[in-house]
């Protein structure tokens, strides 16, 4: 009996990695797609049946698509974009995520239930009040533009809110009797136990704004206020594309990102953990 149990969970175990790493191979396809015909000539891009491997590697295709566009400008405005609106919002919603799960005042669940409707609002709906906004605040094609209106998420206010709300509430009250104000309670004990959560969320929010393409392309105008991904967006022609050279662009922009999640990937995985036990 032993040995048929032990049988049994080697089994499940060998089948359970099996299904994961088909699930890994079939995610990673697309990446080596992309990254291999960053190399190939056009012909080659495009080609049917596929060709996967290049005849020869052309690595003038990275050099040809720093010529065609100015990628430092485009990876400086998108890190300073990033970089602004990821803090800000984290700021911002760690501030009314602890207002929800630690403060008492009047019709809290109400305003909360409220704020979470927000989700079933499609971001597309927003896109025409918000530019009508920033137009009559003089912000189009402006570093304002593509910062303000991002930087109010519910998403994060939610997700750290769940995690503060499954904190014991003896620390707080361990502060309050030490004399901690209340933003003090926040800043010094609340905060310092979700390095986790807020590494998780960072993660997401910065994942999400550099991808953005839809406001930046909406919101601005000039070569000098572009993103990567608009500017990505502009190797694709009306009648053509040179998938070569998209590809290479989008091999360079895709790098950080890889090597911020392999970093941050430990106490990313935690966070989205713990952000799901209900307070």
């Amino acid at each position: 009996m032993k040995m048929s149990k032990s049988k049994n969970k080697i089994a499940g175990k060998a089948v359970s990695y099996l299904v994961l790493i088909i699930g890994a191979v079939v995610m990673l396809v697309p990446f080596i797609w992309m990254v291999l015909t960053s190399f190939k000539t056009y012909a080659e891009a495009v080609k049917v049946p596929v060709v996967w491997l290049p005849a020869v590697w052309k690595f003038d295709n990275y050099r040809e698509v720093l010529l065609r566009l100015d990628f430092l400008q485009y990876y400086g405005n998108t890190i300073l974009v990033t970089f602004l609106v990821t803090v800000i919002m984290l700021f911002i919603g760690s501030l009314s995520a602890f207002a929800f799960a630690r403060m008492e005042f009047p019709f809290k669940n109400f305003l909360f239930f409220m704020l979470l409707t927000v989700f079933m609002v499609p971001a597309q709906m927003t896109m025409i009040p918000k530019y009508l906004i920033i137009s009559r605040l003089h912000w189009v094609d402006t570093l304002w533009a593509l910062v303000v209106p991002n930087v109010f998420s519910v998403y994060t206010m939610f997700m750290l809110r769940q995690f503060l709300a499954a904190l014991p509430r003896e620390l707080e009250d361990a502060g309050k009797i030490d004399g901690c104000t209340w933003f003090r309670l926040y800043w010094n004990i609340e905060m310092p136990l979700c390095k986790s959560s807020i590494v998780a969320i960072t993660v997401l929010n910065i994942l999400w704004c550099w991808n953005d393409l839809l406001w930046p392309l909406i919101a601005t105008s000039s070569d000098k206020m572009r993103v990567l991904s608009v500017a990505i967006a502009t190797l694709q022609g009306q009648h053509g594309t040179e998938y070569h050279l998209l590809m290479a662009a989008g091999v360079m922009a895709t790098i950080p990102m890889v090597l911020m999640y392999m970093i941050g990937q430990k106490y990313f995985m935690t966070g989205i953990a713990f952000a799901g036990v209900k307070g």
